[in-house]
C-alpha cells in the first residue's frame, strides 16, 4: 500500500534495484540505496506477460482523472512531489516549521542524463528537477488506465515505484513517450529504466504496442 511504502527507507528499497543479471545498478536518485531487483532475464519474461495491443485513442484524457496532482496519497503531511525529492535528492534543507517536508534545496545525481543538478525551490527554479511518471499517464491512458476507476488511476500517479526525480527539461522532453519513442540519453541508464516500465505494467496491468515491446526487448538483451 502506498500509505505504508512512503516512508524515506521503505520508499528507497522499493524502487531502486540492482539489474543483477546485467551487472548494472539502477538507482532511484542520488539518495537511493541500490537494492537486489529483477535480472534482465527476469525483466525479459516479465514483458512477455504483458498484454500486446494497440494504443486506445486519448479521448477524455486530463491530468485530473489521475486524482489532484502530488496528493499526500499516506497522510504523512507532505506531498507527493515532496516525499520523492526527499528520497531521490541528497544535501536537503527544508523549509522551517513543515516537520522536514518542504524541500527548499538539494543536490539531485540525475539518472536520465548522468548530470548533478542543484535543485532550488523557486518559481523560476523549481523546473530545474520535475518528478516524472515512468510510466506517462498519457501512455497509461492509452494502455488500459481510462477503464479504471479514479481510485486506481490516483494511485498510479502516485505510486514511488511510478516516479522519478529528473532532469527537468529531458522530462519534457519525453512527455507521453513509451519506450519505442523515448529513452533517456544516459545509456547507462537504460536498462534499469526499461525494466521499470515493465514493473509497472505488469502491477496495473497496462498493456504494450508491439513496437514498445520490441523496443524493451532489445534493450534488454544488449544489458
Amino acid at each position: 500500500m502506498l500509505r505504508s511504502a512512503l516512508g524515506r527507507g521503505a520508499v528507497a528499497a522499493a524502487v531502486a534495484f540492482t539489474l543483477a543479471g546485467c551487472g548494472l545498478t539502477g538507482q532511484a536518485g542520488g539518495g537511493s540505496s541500490a537494492v537486489q531487483g529483477k535480472s534482465a532475464a527476469e525483466a525479459l519474461g516479465e514483458l512477455d506477460r504483458l498484454q500486446v495491443k494497440g494504443r486506445a485513442p486519448m479521448t477524455g484524457f486530463d491530468r485530473g482523472e489521475f486524482g489532484p496532482a502530488w496528493s499526500d496519497v499516506d497522510h504523512n503531511g507532505c506531498d507527493t512531489r515532496n516525499d520523492i525529492l526527499k528520497r531521490d535528492l541528497k544535501d536537503e534543507t527544508f523549509k522551517s516549521g513543515t516537520h522536514d517536508c518542504i524541500v527548499l534545496t538539494g543536490v539531485l545525481d540525475d539518472p536520465y542524463s548522468g548530470k548533478t543538478i542543484r535543485f532550488e525551490r523557486g518559481q523560476k527554479t523549481s523546473s530545474a528537477v520535475q518528478i516524472d511518471h515512468v510510466v506517462a499517464l498519457a501512455d497509461a491512458w492509452q494502455k488500459g488506465a481510462q477503464q479504471w476507476p479514479e481510485g486506481k488511476r490516483k494511485e498510479l500517479a502516485n505510486d514511488p515505484l511510478n516516479l522519478l526525480a529528473v532532469d527537468g527539461p529531458l522530462n519534457s522532453q519525453k512527455g507521453a513517450g513509451d519506450a519505442a519513442t523515448w529513452l533517456p540519453p544516459r545509456g547507462a541508464y537504460r536498462c534499469a529504466y526499461v525494466s521499470r516500465q515493465i514493473q509497472v505494467k505488469a502491477k496495473y496491468g497496462l498493456w504494450v504496442t508491439s513496437a514498445e515491446k520490441d523496443a524493451m526487448r532489445k534493450i534488454l538483451n544488449s544489458c
